[in-house]
């Protein structure tokens, strides 16, 4: 669904992404996860058309996405969910979800898409009056994730889920991620928390400095000596 090569990206003169290099198959969970600073957010950034690369090739679902532009991605099914969620807090929960599905055509099919985020997410359907901005860090990562599946995501990208959440609410995100796979949803997930994100992906790639440096099946990643040590404490 997804294949990346040889993305190089830059901030000015500062080469960000050096050559990385990864695919995501229909249907999986694909994990990218590395140290804060390593290029993982950038990466998401820049598939997402938000920013430009100098040099590489982004294919979707077949398509060559150079030049591409954000909105346009939204409307061919890719939806990022950004890092720190960027809820509208002047506008209610349920505005929100609406604006999800600003570019949707298929009107008649909202309604059943509303309550698959409010069976997904209980908590927005009692909050869907309130305003985003008066909701618990937890509640604004739902509504930002509500929000997303609104558009009628094919592959959905999504930007460090578990940021300044408390345990119990990471593990209810994380239990999440995985129902919204089990619907056909294919998933590339950037986390920080690798723990949480290769216990519930299929497979994983480890960014070190803008660079790929490993790559395999979740299970082998997460049992690597070398991942442990930097990664998984210990």
């Amino acid at each position: 669904m997804l294949e990346v090569k040889n993305l190089h990206v830059y901030y000015g003169q500062i080469h960000a992404i050096k050559g990385v290099s990864f695919t995501v198959k229909k249907g999986e969970v694909v994990t990218l996860i590395g140290a804060n600073g390593a290029g993982k957010t950038t990466t998401l950034k820049t598939i997402s058309g938000l920013l430009p690369y100098k040099e590489g090739e982004i294919h979707y679902k077949g398509e060559n996405l150079s030049g591409a532009k954000a909105h346009n991605l939204v409307g061919k099914g890719l939806i990022q969910v950004p890092e720190g969620r960027h809820v509208f807090p002047n506008m209610t929960v349920q505005e929100n979800l609406d604006l999800g599905a600003y570019l949707r055509k298929d009107k008649k099919a909202l309604a059943g898409e509303l309550e698959k985020v409010f069976s997904l997410f209980p908590r927005l359907k009692e909050r869907k009056q309130q305003y985003a901005g008066t909701l618990s860090g937890g509640e604004q990562q739902m509504l930002a994730m509500g929000r997303a599946l609104m558009s009628g995501p094919e592959l959905l990208l999504l930007d460090e889920p578990s940021m300044g959440l408390a345990p119990l609410l990471v593990r209810e995100i994380f239990t999440i991620v995985t129902e919204i796979n089990k619907t056909g949803v294919t998933i590339l997930l950037v986390e920080q928390n690798a723990n949480m994100a290769l216990s519930i992906a299929h497979r994983g790639y480890v960014i070190e400095t803008g660079r790929v440096v490993l790559e395999g099946d979740a299970q082998s990643l997460a049992t690597n000596e070398a991942v442990r040590k930097a990664y998984l404490g210990g």
